[in-house]
């Protein structure tokens, strides 16, 4: 699960891009936190310079590779890339078999008002992992007020409401928590 360190404004950027970095942090330790123990890797990455070049990204991504060449595959990314509000699904990047599958999940994610998989790209900063056969998805809030927050002086930590982004947080563990018991494939 990954977010981008990169907030470059005059204020906090809670939403961008705050929030997508906790999407992906606490994700990771409310599962932790409930006893499970995965049974793959699972890592969170905070990429940074996503607005000037993509830079961690591009340094992230051929650190994977060199672990791909050792046998160790990365089966699946998420991002989080559009704020703190309140999740509606998850757009996939990857083969029709692989969204089919992802979309028999649906239900899971119900009570997070987060159960559409949609064809789409995972994000920019997973993008560079794509060449590796990696499966991209990025969670999609509801974006109706995304751009009233985005680069602008609004986007302060009092903009982002608690519930809303506790509900993207569990729209993500749920998806860590399934591609770790069930895989990609």
């Amino acid at each position: 699960a990954g977010g981008h360190l990169d907030a470059w404004e005059i204020v906090e950027g809670a939403h961008d891009d705050g929030s997508v970095c906790v999407h992906a942090i606490e994700s990771l330790r409310v599962l932790l936190a409930s006893g499970w123990r995965p049974q793959r890797t699972l890592r969170v990455v905070l990429f940074a310079n996503e607005e000037n070049g993509l830079r961690g990204a591009q340094a992230y991504a051929a650190a994977a590779a060199e672990e791909a060449n050792k046998g160790l595959r990365h089966v699946a990314a998420i991002e989080s890339d559009a704020g703190g509000f309140a999740p509606r699904g998850f757009s996939v990047d990857g083969t029709a078999a692989r969204l089919a599958r992802l979309r028999t999940w649906s239900g899971h994610f119900a009570a997070w008002g987060a159960e559409r998989f949609d064809a789409g790209g995972g994000g920019a900063a997973i993008t560079q992992l794509k060449p590796l056969g990696t499966l991209l998805i990025g969670l999609r809030p509801n974006p109706q007020t995304y751009f009233d927050y985005h680069h602008t002086a609004a986007d302060r930590l009092e903009a982002v409401n608690p519930r809303e982004l506790a509900l993207g947080c569990g729209a993500v563990a749920g998806l860590l928590y399934l591609l770790d018991q069930y895989g990609a494939d």
